[in-house]
């Protein structure tokens, strides 16, 4: 706000009543507000989330790999996986984006885990168990995290939900298998990882040629918001909780 050189005196509001109307009204007229663009940090997150996930799962679901594999997965998925998306994380804060910060913010950190647990194996510092229930519980704690991360996005994007539900799901899937030593739980959760990245691939693409061509180009499902291709999103400033040029969100 702007430095106010004598006390702030209430002033009446519309109703002509004095009171808090009134003296929001005074501070929102003396406020001096700065806009920061920010462009929407899930692509870039999603993306980076895509990428690791299918590398990573396509491994666990046997579609390729040897001893050697360890070498060349770590660096991928704790760049892509860990350092873009957390990154991502962080400027969603900014874009005051409570669901992006959290879950671009938890799997990014835990990409960058993975990735330190996988360089480790690589330099034959450790030596991964069979079964390895650690890792099991690593997945427990982040599936519960993602069936929350869920939830809340059926407020907000159908498609993302649909990342989220995939993703809690493989978690979920991959904790069984781990903890119980079961193949067929890993394999269903490998399977589960590749769905969720195959959807996270195709919303971040949505998003961004939505953000290029200015116009839908991909549905998403967002509730409240313009589905229809060839479609105007919505207005990207907007004045509806009292705060003039914000816009909450993504």
């Amino acid at each position: 706000m702007s430095h106010m050189s004598r006390p702030a005196q209430p002033m009446r509001g519309h109703d002509g009543h004095d009171g808090h109307d009134g003296e929001f009204e005074f501070w929102r007229n003396h406020a001096t507000i700065s806009l920061q663009p920010v462009a929407a940090p899930s692509i870039l997150g999603l993306f980076g989330f895509a990428a690791a996930t299918f590398v990573v799962a396509a491994n666990l679901a046997g579609w390729y790999g040897s001893s050697a594999t360890p070498q060349f997965i770590f660096p991928f998925a704790a760049f892509l996986g860990g350092l873009a998306q957390f990154l991502a994380g962080m400027w969603a804060y900014r874009a005051r984006d409570g669901l992006a910060t959290a879950m671009h913010g938890i799997w990014g950190a835990f990409w960058l885990a993975y990735g330190l647990l996988f360089l480790l194996v690589a330099l034959g510092v450790l030596t991964t168990p069979t079964p390895f229930v650690a890792l099991g519980y690593w997945f427990v704690a982040m599936a519960a995290i993602t069936w929350s991360g869920a939830f809340a996005a059926l407020a907000v994007n159908l498609g993302l939900a649909a990342v989220l539900t995939a993703l809690a799901a493989g978690a979920t899937a991959t904790a069984v298998g781990q903890i119980a030593d079961s193949s067929a739980w890993r394999t269903t959760g490998a399977w589960l990882f590749i769905v969720s990245a195959l959807i996270a691939w195709y919303v971040a693409t949505a998003m961004m040629l939505e953000g290029t061509y200015r116009r839908v180009i991909l549905p998403l499902g967002k509730r409240g918001g313009v589905n229809v291709p060839g479609r105007e999103p919505r207005k990207s400033i907007q004045f509806v909780a009292g705060e003039p040029g914000i816009k909450v969100g993504q």
